[in-house]
Parts: structure tokens; sequence; C-alpha cells
């Protein structure tokens, strides 16, 4: 198999981040530097190694699903920052990575797997993988600011797609809205309802690919059930 997929399997990064690894120097098959993610590997035969560290497929796969608090950086480590959302993950730090992000302001529902393979197709805009958001905003929103938002609108990377928005509660000064997107541009949600007039006071992603937040306690963490994990592979196009 590609080493790029080797990595994945082996639980050690998303195989897009498997890539990079590979561009910055930090893998070696039987000793020798890897350029291409391209490079074959025999699995059980040949000896990859990242940072020095033999590394290998995981004999089992986790899929966990945490509320993460506000405040909590999207990272496995980071020198500037102490709370580093893998501090939540106690026993399963370091045998894990996210499921794309959520900004550090943001709140809410974050995957963490070693399938790297479903963690790349979960993450890539071409399976178009629905994310839900309740979104507080400052100011009383218009009707017309909901058709806008649901329409799409200009960002400066451009279009946004259609989303689907719908009204939770409107006071005089907050309104609560909530919306469905399948992109996954940097603070998008945020660019989005900036752009229109009504900064967000607060973000919580509440679903994720048909995953919801539910009753989950915020800074606690699931292992999503084995349904569910068959229902997100076949909305990526695994059999």
């Amino acid at each position: 198999m590609r080493i790029n997929k080797y990595l994945a399997r082996s639980g050690i990064a998303s195989r897009r981040n498997a890539d990079a690894l590979i561009l910055q120097g930090r893998v070696k098959l039987n000793g020798k530097l890897v350029k291409k993610p391209g490079v074959q590997v025999q699995e059980g035969k040949d000896i990859v190694k990242v940072d020095g560290k033999v590394i290998s497929p995981e004999t089992g796969s986790y899929y966990i699903m945490l509320n993460k608090p506000a405040g909590y950086l999207v990272s496995s480590r980071d020198p500037h920052h102490k709370k580093l959302v893998t501090s939540l993950l106690r026993e399963y730090k370091g045998k894990v990575f996210p499921i794309g992000r959520l900004d550090r302001e943001s709140s809410g529902l974050l995957l963490f797997t070693n399938d790297g393979e479903l963690a790349f197709r979960l993450s890539h805009p071409r399976f178009a993988v629905e994310k839900t958001y309740e979104v507080v905003c400052q100011g009383a929103i218009t009707d017309s600011t909901l058709k806008t938002l649901q329409k799409g609108i200009i960002l400066e990377d451009g279009p946004t797609a259609p989303a689907r928005v719908k009204l939770v509660h409107k006071a005089m000064s907050t309104s609560v809205v909530r919306i469905t997107i399948h992109e996954g541009r940097k603070r998008q949600v945020r660019r989005m309802f900036k752009k229109v007039g009504y900064p967000v006071l607060s973000l919580k992603r509440i679903a994720f690919g048909g995953l919801n937040l539910g009753s989950l306690e915020e800074g606690k963490f699931i292992h999503v059930k084995k349904s569910e994990i068959k229902k997100l592979r076949l909305l990526v196009g695994f059999k």
C-alpha cells in the first residue's frame, strides 16, 4: 500500500496530514528518508518510522465524539497554548486525531479517530459532509438576512454554497440561528454572519454527518456506536 495510507491506518494522522509529515522529512522507510507520498510499503516486512519511532497499523480503531468547550485549541501539541483539546481525552490522548477543526472560541461536536481513511473522506470537500451549528449573534436578525445566508454570500475566498437556515429565537439584542453547511472553510460561519452585519457572540456545532451532540456534557466524550460508524462510512462512499 501507499505509505501515506499506511501512516493513516497506523493512527499517526489523516491521509492529508500524512503527506505533510513526509514532505517535512519526518518519515523513514527501512532507514531511508521518504520523499514521496506514493512510495509503496509491504505490511509486515518493511519498517516505517516517524520521528524515529517505529509505527504500524492499529489492530483496532477508535471513534470518539467530544463536546469541546470554548477556549480549547484543537491541537495535539502547541507550546504557546496550555488548554489543548487532547487533554480532555484521557487514556486516548496520542492514540487519535481530530476530524476537521473547531476554532478555539467555538464549542460543540468534535470527532476523533485513528481511522485515517474515514477522517480523510469526512474532511474532504468532495464528500460534502453536513455540519450544523447553533449561532448566537448580535442583533435582531431579519428574515431577509436569513434568506441571504440561505442562498449563499460572497466572502473574500469566494461565494458560499446554499445553506439550511432556521431561526430559533430572536430578541432585541441577540438572535439564535441554526445553520447547516457542507463546506469546511476556516471560520466560515463566523465570517458569513459578520458579512451580513450580525457578528457571532457564540458558536456551537451540534451535528456532524448525521451524528448529533444530544445531551453529551461539555468537556466529556463518548464512543460512537457501531451503527453510527457504519452510517458515516456509507455517507462517504465506503461499502
